[in-house]
This record gives structure tokens, sequence and C-alpha cells, in this order.
């Protein structure tokens, strides 16, 4: 220990003496140690830190699977029947996303709420902050409604008092009980504000055994049960309520997955993917500080010549050389700590929407941990080489040379280090420059509708619930009609179902002519809109055959349907549909194809998802059978088409919706081109932080090949000043310069195209309309890294080039 602290101490005093080598090494590794520990910071808060809810490993999502979908939401009746026939699981809990109006606790605001079965926070084995959980008579049609609230929406609205327990809130309406306080954020659960029974939920529509309504379950599995053995069960009792109920489950299944993959989902790949880029920025950051410590130690030759004359030895000598790389190491990894704070927070912002447990990401003592481990590997994987090439085994000859020259074998070193460099940040290059294609396709990619100067919206009412169908179809065209005399407003549309790019919701449908299948999992399904008479006008969606809506497609004529041309082509194959029927065994109707118009690219900006359901179905929303229109009676959906830019116009919006109902509440305002942005943030995220990845990797690198070539070249000034006076001119020097830095680069060139042919396959999900092999990419990026390496060598060969042969003759 004495011998190791004198070596510290001397290795401080020795970067000390040097502190332009010392700042420049320092800052290199921080850039690359706080990229690589902020990234790990979300590597590790999303994909390796485990779910925070007792024995995480035992949860399981659980869901439908159908010949349509592998992983869909569930009915609520045959979730009663898993829970009630399954032994499998200790707890098997149900849930779904809804936004109520809440009143009686301040200002009406809209919240979001989770309809939870009463066995959910055991589930989970969470407990309440305050009172208690939903008991299971509580859980039943009839019973008294009760409501637990975040810890977010008690500390906001109630102030966090203790007494808040048996005050009431109004819920659509409807009077609460306030019974609980759930804990803080719920992974899986984003912004819930109140949690209520879900079994207290009468609507008719909840209870078809055929429709899902978006519910989800979780289940926690008895302890000895493994998840094959709860999917066998799960199997098999899919397989009996198949028997019992054919029209609804038959060809129905039960898929389970681990609950944490579940939360990943996709995002794994993207971030295992990053984490290799930012880690090739580290080892060219390595790679230029050993360059750096080789071009050093020339230098230090001879003060390593007299410490071997005085007994050292070279495990002593390596030994001394590790600890000052090392202390490199630990400083780069200091300020690399505050860097990556800050990226942190970047990386955090900017994927908060679309990175699951965005809240779990933050520096704590596993990162920690992480960024003492590289800094001090880093260290000795940067040191250790230019350690063992500074060894010379003639200490007599190094004494006469006094500390003068280098050696072939060190510059072989400096060589490979640069080649490595390069081929680096080829790959890092083609891998952004691949990104940046895919986003200048994906710009190209029609959506089916124009996302320019449309807003979208939503607007509730506590007062509506209850109205008749008849009033609720009333009410909704009045307030259209309100909102389109907003001035700059041109078209407005109610709409059910999904908007483009933000949920789903699918109809199952069989064609005239054809014999009923026997269940609805034999049917085909598309992807259905209930819309009024503007709505394709508003998002501007072609017409390619027959008509759109009119105002007298009404609930009082024949009920009519559009379709798009991904359900001509697919259903209809060198037909004219137009006044063909379909049968909707859901709605109970038969509509007349009256229309067919452009497709949308419902899931998103050259989404690969759900390539087998692409057909898209339009209704008129007032011709929706009257059963249906509770599920529109506290709010709907609307688009609104804009002269001119979308401006701040939810006042006059809320304004417009408070002539029709006084307690009119305005949420969730949106422009449309940002919906259509956010389908491709994860490919937009990507391109970026590979673009900040490489850019830094190419400005590494050709500081790095800067610095070996001048060195080289100040290490040939001798031979220089001899070809001079032997009658070299100046080009034939340039040219003897840049060639030098020339076969290295092509040689790192090529390996990095080699190494990219392969790696590029892993981000294959990511990009779209180029091939991962794409020539231009790649033929680009060798010509940018190769005119790079040409500039970074043409300032030391000009140099070369006004080398006086006199003095390079006396430089001996």
């Amino acid at each position: 220990m004495g011998n190791l602290w004198q070596d510290v101490r001397y290795g401080l005093r020795v970067l000390l003496k040097n502190p332009g080598f010392t700042a420049i090494a320092i800052l290199t590794l921080a850039l690359g140690i706080g990229a690589n520990t902020a990234l790990f910071s979300v590597v590790n808060g999303v994909l390796l830190s485990p779910l925070p809810f007792p024995n995480p490993d035992e949860l399981v999502a659980v869901y439908a699977k159908s010949p349509n979908f592998q992983e869909s939401s569930i009915s609520y009746l045959n979730f009663l029947d898993w829970q009630k026939d399954n032994h499998s699981f200790g707890s098997l809990c149900a849930f779904r996303s809804d936004d109520f109006n809440m009143t009686g606790a301040g200002e009406p605001e809209r919240v979001h709420t989770h309809m939870i079965s009463a066995n959910f926070f055991d589930a989970l084995a969470l407990k309440t902050l305050l009172g208690r959980t939903f008991r299971t008579e509580e859980d039943q049609v009839g019973a008294g409604p009760v409501a637990i609230l975040s810890d977010g929406l008690w500390s906001r609205k109630f102030g966090s008092a203790q007494d808040v327990l048996g005050k009431n809130i109004s819920l659509n309406g409807k009077t609460y009980s306030i019974i609980g306080v759930a804990p803080g954020h719920i992974t899986g659960l984003s912004n819930t504000d109140i949690f209520v029974p879900i079994g207290q939920w009468n609507d008719p529509t909840f209870r078809d055994r055929r429709i899902s309504m978006g519910m989800n379950s979780i289940g926690r599995l008895k302890p000895g049960v493994t998840i094959e053995q709860a999917r066998a069960e799960m199997s098999r009792i899919a397989e009996n309520l198949a028997v019992a109920y054919p029209e609804a489950d038959k060809g129905s299944g039960v898929t389970l997955v681990p609950l944490k993959t579940d939360v990943v989902g996709d995002v794994r790949g993207i971030l295992l993917v990053l984490l290799g880029a930012v880690s090739l920025v580290l080892l060219i950051a390595c790679a230029n500080v050993a360059n750096l410590l080789l071009a050093r130690s020339t230098g230090r030759t001879r003060e390593f010549a007299i410490r071997a004359a005085l007994g050292a030895s070279s495990a002593r000598v390596i030994r001394q050389l590790l600890t000052e790389s090392v202390l490199l190491g630990l400083a780069g990894g200091c300020i690399g700590l505050v860097l990556a704070k800050l990226g942190v927070r970047f990386l955090v912002g900017a994927l908060a929407d679309g990175l699951p447990r965005s809240g779990e990401i933050t520096l704590d003592g596993h990162v920690l941990l992480y960024t003492l481990g590289i800094s001090v590997l880093t260290g000795i994987v940067f040191g250790l080489i230019p350690a063992i090439k500074t060894l010379r085994p003639d200490t007599h000859e190094t004494l006469k040379e006094g500390g003068r020259g280098g050696s072939g074998a060190r510059h072989r070193a400096q060589r490979i280090f640069i080649a490595v460099e390069m081929a680096m940040a080829v790959v890092l290059l083609i891998g952004a420059g691949l990104m940046i294609r895919t986003l200048s396709a994906l710009g190209n990619v029609n959506p089916g509708f124009d996302p320019r100067n449309l807003l979208t919206f939503e607007i509730s009412s506590t007062s509506n619930a209850a109205a008749t169908p008849d009033q609720l179809r009333v009410m909704y065209r009045e307030t259209i009609r309100q909102l389109e005399n907003i001035p700059g407003v041109e078209k407005v549309s109610l709409l059910g179902g999904s908007l483009p790019m933000t949920g789903d919701s699918e109809i199952p449908f069989w064609l005239e002519g054809q014999p009923k299948p026997a269940n609805d999992n034999d049917m085909p399904f598309a992807l259905f809109y209930l819309v009024n008479s503007g709505y394709h006008q508003a998002m501007r969606i072609p017409l390619e055959r027959g008509r759109t809506f009119t105002e007298q497609d009404s609930e009082h004529r024949a009920p009519v349907a559009l379709i798009d041309a991904s359900f001509a082509r697919k259903y209809f194959p060198n037909q004219d549909p137009i006044g063909k029927h379909l049968n909707l065994g859901l709605f109970d109707t038969q509509p007349e194809i009256v229309g067919v118009v452009g497709h949308v690219e419902h899931w998103g900006l050259g989404s690969r998802e759900h390539q087998n359901l692409q057909a898209q179905l339009y209704l008129p929303v007032w011709q929706v059978p009257d059963r249906f229109w509770p599920l529109l009676a506290n709010g709907g959906q609307y688009v609104a088409r804009m002269s001119g830019a979308p401006a701040d116009l939810a006042t006059s919006i809320r304004q417009a919706a408070e002539k029709v109902v006084s307690s009119a509440v305005l949420y969730d305002v949106r422009p449309m081109e940002e919906i259509v942005a956010h389908s491709i943030s994860t490919q937009r995220l990507t391109m970026l932080l590979l673009s900040i990845f490489s850019a830094l990797a190419l400005v590494l690198s050709a500081i790095g090949i800067y610095g070996v070539i001048s060195y080289l070249t100040s290490q040939r000034t001798h031979e220089i000043g001899v070809r001079v006076a032997l009658g070299a001119s100046s080009s034939d020097v340039l040219r003897m310069v840049l060639g030098q830095g020339l076969r290295i680069t092509l040689i790192g060139v090529a390996i990095g195209l080699a190494a990219a042919f392969g790696l590029t396959r892993l981000i294959t999900t990511l990009i779209y309309g180029v091939g991962t092999t794409d020539p231009i990419t790649f033929a680009s990026v060798a010509i940018l890294l190769s005119g790079v390496a040409v500039f970074a060598c043409y300032i030391p060969a000009r140099r070369a080039m006004r080398v006086d042969p006199i003095i390079a003759l006396r430089y001996e």
C-alpha cells in the first residue's frame, strides 16, 4: 500500500506538470464516460432494475389471443371466468383506463381514471398510503360508489389532508366516497388520478362477452408455479370457454407475458443498440488517449531507462504508468458524471412520452458503481498497451540516445489505434446515416390525410349521463354547429372509435351473400371510425369512388358505410363495391357501401405493426344503435379543420361548447401534426442520438489522426530534410505525408465497412425505405471520413513542406 500511495503521488505530480496533455486527456475521457453513464442510467432504470413491486418475478400480464392479434384486451365476462377457474394465480386482477369529469373538489377537472377489480392492489402487493382498498362486495353492480385517490391528486386537490377519507367527489355526475389514497407512481399505469371499482360499471356493452372495451389483466403466480404451467392451464380454460360460448370465444386463446417484458415492450432492442453505439464512442476516446500516452512516452524513455538502471523492475514501471492512466480515467469519470446528469435530464425529457419506466431513471448506486468500474477499466485499457510499448530492453542504448526517437513498434501501435478509431467511426456514421435516410423516407410517406391546420380535442360533460340517445344526438349536432361558427374553423366532425395513430377499434363483419361465420373470430375484422358528414372534408381524406357522408345519412335513414382502398382491394378484388352491403353483427345492421376513400396510415408512418389489419370502415355516428350511445354520454372527440395554422383556440372552443352544455370541459387539445410526429418519435430519437455519437466519434477520430500524423511527421524531420536536399519537391513531401495518413484511414474504413455490413442488421426494425446495406450511405460515409482524414493530415503535411533542409540535417 505504501508503494501504491507513492505511485499515486508521483502520478499526480507528473500529470500536474503537463496541464495541457492532462486537460485534453481528461476531457476526451469525460465525453466518452459521460455519454456511457447517461445511457446506462436509462438502460438500468428501464431494463435492469426490477419492477418496484414485492416479488416482481411472480407478476405476468395476461392477454386474450385471437387470429388477428397475438395480444389483445379481454372481455370482462371472460376475465371473471378466468379468475374463477384458474389455480395458477394467487391473484388475477383487471383494469382499464378512462377519463372522468370530477367536480366537488374546486374547479371542475378532467381526471385520468383506472377502473380496477377489488384485488388489484393485492395482486401487486401494494398498500395504500391512507385508508383502504376496495372490498369484493364493492366491486359489484349496485354497490355504493367508492374511490381511491392517487397520491398526486390527493396533494394537488386536498393538500394531503389526513381527513380526506369519507369526503365526497362527483365523477361523471355520480357521487363517490373517498376511502383511500394510493401510493405514488405505479409502473404500468400512466398518470392515474383516481381508482374506481370496475365491477360497478353496468354498461351492457362492457358485459358483452364479444367486446373487450380495452380491459387488461395482471396475475401474480402462486409460489412454485412457473409461467409455462400457468400458460398451459389458461389455455385449457380458454378451450373450455370456446366450447361453452362458441359465438364469442371459439378460436380465442390466452397469452401470458412476464410483466416486466410487457412494460418494457419493444424499447429493449433500441436501448441495447444505443448502448452499444455509445460504447464505441468510449473505445474511440480510449484509443485517442492511448495515442497521446504513446506520443508522450517518447520524451520519457530516458526517465524509464534511469529507473531500470537503478533497479526498477518492468512490473514496477508498468504499475506506475497504469497508476497515471487510472488517475486520468477516474478524473474523466468524475467530470463524466456531471455530464451524465445533464444527459439523463435530456434523455428523460426527450423520451418521456415513449419510454416506459421513465420516472424510475436516476443516477443511483448501480450507476455510480458502473461509472467507477468503466473509469478504472478505461484507465487500464488505454494505459496498458502504451505502458508495455514504453519498455526498452537496451538501457545502455536508450541512455546514449538521451530519450530521442521512437520505436517502430510504438509507431505501429499508434497506426493500429487510428485504424480502429476509423473503423468504429464508420460503423457509427453508417448507423446515423441509415436513420437520417429513414426519416427522410418517412417524411415522404403520405399519411392518407392532411395534418396541417388540423386540431383534435375532446369535450365532455357530466350533465349528459341521463340523456337519451336522441337527446345526445341533438346535443352533439348543436355542438358541431357552434364549433363551426368559430372564426377560422372550416369543418368539424365528431369522432367515435379511434383517431388515427392514437389507438384502435375493430369490428367483425362478413360480406353480403356469404353465410354468417359460426363465431366472431372466424370473421374478418376492420378498423372502424364513427364520424359525421364533415369528417373526410376536415381530414382531407380523398374520395376515390362514390360519395362521402351527408347530413341526410341520419338515424332515420337506411344505414350506409364508407370503406377505404385497402378494404376494397382485399374484399372486393376486380369488383365495384358501391351498392354492396356488409353485415355488422355487433351493431346488427347491414349498411350499404356508398363510397371508397383513401387509405389512412392508422398505425403510424411506415409502421409494420398489425400489417394484417389494414382495412378501414367508416360509419355515420348518428346511425350507431341506441344501446351504444351511453358510451358517448360523457364526452366525445372532435377534429377541426382550420383556415390557417391552429392558434390558441381553446378559449373559443370552450365557450362554444358551453353554449350547448354549461358544464362542458375541454381537454387534450393537440395539433394533428404533433400526433403524426409522435408516431415516428422512436426513429427520430434514435437518429438524434446516433448522430450525436457519430459526430463525437468523427471529431475524436479526426483529432486522433491529426495527432498521430503530426507526431510521425516530426519523427521524420531528418528524413524529410535529406529528401529535400536531394531534390524532392514540396508536392513530393505533401504526397508522402498525406499518403501515410490516407493508408491508415483506408484500412480503418475498410474494416469499418465490413463490420457495419453485419452490425446494421441490428436496427432492421427501425429503418424504413432503405436497406441495411444501402450503398449510398456506405459510400457517403467512406468518402466523408476519408475527406475528414485528408483534411486532418493536411496541416502536418503543410508544415513538413516548409522544412528547411539545413536545419533538418542538424536535427540529430
